[in-house]
């Protein structure tokens, strides 16, 4: 068995398939999915697959926000830390973390109250990670997405 990387409680991720090269995450393996908040979601249909649109600001106040698209991966039920049982969209994407890529699936939610603007969850972190809730930001900034070239 392959020795795990350590993670803090808190730590900077890259989602490179959604264009963020750095966004604040909790890293808790209390919780089994992975959330990121955005502002606005809409659904749409691509050739009869259903795709979601959504809006986020990764960065600090006045920092911007992105505007993705992709397909929806699933809908399912998600129990807070509250207890209140929510629908949700999920979808699947590239996270880049302590120089480890790897496929995730991301539930989207409205998580303006808290103070990260996603969680990574156990399974994200499966076989991979484990978690020091005494230290925080052992791997500092994602390195920085490649431009794609233009066609």
């Amino acid at each position: 068995m392959a020795a795990r990387i350590v993670l803090g409680w808190r730590e900077w991720v890259a989602l490179p398939g959604l264009g963020v090269a750095a966004l604040r995450a909790k890293i808790d393996s209390g919780a089994r999915s992975s959330s990121l908040h955005v502002d606005a979601q809409w659904q749409f249909s691509d050739a009869g697959t259903p795709w979601v649109g959504f809006r986020f600001s990764p960065g600090a106040v006045g920092a911007g926000t992105v505007e993705c698209q992709a397909p929806i991966h699933d809908i399912r039920d998600v129990t807070d830390s509250g207890g209140h049982r929510t629908q949700r969209l999920f979808v699947r994407t590239g996270l880049r973390l302590a120089g480890v890529e790897r496929e995730i699936e991301i539930n989207l939610t409205d998580r303006r109250g808290m103070r990260f603007p996603m969680l990574l969850g156990r399974t994200a972190m499966a076989r991979v990670f484990t978690v020091d809730p005494a230290r925080s930001f052992l791997h500092g900034k994602a390195a920085p997405i490649p431009d794609t070239p233009s066609p």
